[in-house]
């Protein structure tokens, strides 16, 4: 079955968000929305006006060392970086620069730094990076791994989310469910509407994307 996406977009914001409607099932829950973020996070193009956006959340005052990125967001990581230096934002580490990195996922779904990377997160301050913000489990299991390795969490930042805050920082986002999808429902599997109502799964996703049954 093939999943057809519709751009859309949101009062001035030029950054499309590309959406599916249907039955869909996550690592942590069944939505009733595909947001598709693929070209979102690796055109380069639309990665500069998300980080634009984004950067302008925080004041100068902010001080950030590293930004996390998560769901294959280092394009996007990498063009707040350049936004954030060229702005003159502060930054504390040796080379007055911000370091981009990704954690390492183990098989029990640990976020994990190999000693070549921690260096990049033990007493930096670390922006958290997300394609999209809906549960909160993969935020939050960074923000812990952040300050498990002596990390200071800064901030969450992503293209489109659920929820106002998590780990007690505001999610900062393009797009919230509130302005885009107020109808857009993120729930536990045995918990589901469309379940109940016998509606089969349309699909798979996940940050890598989307498998149609």
């Amino acid at each position: 079955m093939a999943i057809q996406l519709v751009e859309t977009r949101s009062g001035s914001n030029n950054v499309p968000l590309r959406l599916a409607r249907g039955h869909f099932a996550t690592s942590h829950s069944h939505i009733n929305y595909y947001v598709d973020l693929t070209m979102t996070k690796h055109r380069l193009s639309e990665a500069r006006q998300v980080a634009k956006q984004l950067c302008a959340a925080y004041s100068a005052s902010t001080i950030i060392d590293t930004i996390l990125c998560l769901d294959g967001t280092e394009v996007i990581g990498a063009c707040m970086a350049s936004e954030l230096t060229r702005a003159g934002y502060t930054n504390m580490n040796a080379h007055r620069t911000i370091y981009v990195t990704t954690p390492e996922h183990t098989s029990g779904s640990q976020l994990i730094f190999r000693e070549n990377i921690a260096p990049m997160i033990v007493g930096k301050h670390v922006l958290v990076l997300a394609a999209s913000v809906t549960t909160g489990y993969t935020v939050q299991a960074a923000v812990e791994a952040i300050r498990y390795y002596m990390g200071i969490p800064v901030g969450i930042s992503c293209i489109f989310s659920c929820v106002d805050e998590c780990e007690g920082f505001p999610v900062k986002s393009v797009y919230t469910k509130k302005t885009i999808l107020p109808d857009y429902e993120s729930r536990p599997s045995h918990d589901c509407p469309l379940c109940k109502a016998g509606i089969k799964l349309d699909a798979m996703v996940n940050s890598y994307g989307i498998s149609s049954f």
